[in-house]
């Protein structure tokens, strides 16, 4: 399965979430495939330090779209990080998806970033009744339970169509900073941490519900 992490605003955390679920899938599943579409280059970093480190398991990302293009193992995980600077790559991965995750931090902006993502999927692939299927949550929340922005991002999120809302939010915690810069993810430097616990929620409800 295809799944791309991706939205057309930076700043998201996309590569962070990508990563992270990549470890999960290599640890839990066995295989996952990486494609580092976004010319950024970030998630191809982590998986540098991450060999350079020497960690295991490995991680091996690909950057070039015509190899998705020919990827024929439907059976196999595909996690693919887009991003706008490489639109052409951006829509070509699109139309490949099986499914589009994107995170959605808690700002009007990065709403309104959203809608306009979902738009140009559907533009992409075909229109609504053709699209994949699109899940968003909120990432980078406020840990202040004064802050009310994660609250409103989330119900506008709901109400957003063409994507459904993961009941799930990734708050925004120096341990996801942490890890990443050490090529780790973040159960695997910090197992018993909150930052650990969302990410390994958020990686059981998108590969075993």
């Amino acid at each position: 399965m295809i799944t791309i992490i991706g939205n057309l605003k930076g700043g998201t955390g996309k590569s962070t979430v990508a990563f992270n679920l990549a470890i999960w899938l290599k640890i839990h599943q066995g295989s996952v495939t990486l494609f580092d579409l976004d010319p950024q280059k970030t998630l191809s970093d982590v998986v540098d330090i991450r060999d350079e480190e020497g960690y295991e398991p490995e991680l091996e990302v690909f950057d070039d779209v015509d190899a998705l293009k020919a990827w024929k193992n439907k059976k196999s995980e595909v996690i693919v990080d887009v991003g706008t600077s490489d639109f052409d790559a951006m829509k070509t991965a699109l139309k490949l998806a099986d499914r589009i995750i994107t995170p959605v931090p808690p700002s009007q902006a990065d709403i309104w970033s959203t809608q306009r993502f979902i738009k140009l999927i559907r533009e992409e692939t075909g229109g609504t009744k053709k699209m994949p299927p699109v899940f968003g949550f909120i990432n980078r929340a406020d840990t202040h339970r004064g802050v009310r922005e994660t609250d409103e991002a989330e119900e506008a999120l709901e109400y957003l169509k063409s994507i459904t809302r993961v009941d799930l939010r990734l708050y925004q915690r120096t341990a996801y900073r942490r890890s990443f810069s050490e090529g780790l993810a973040v159960f695997e430097m910090q197992p018993s941490s909150k930052a650990s616990k969302e990410i390994l929620s958020l990686a059981k409800i998108l590969y075993t519900n």
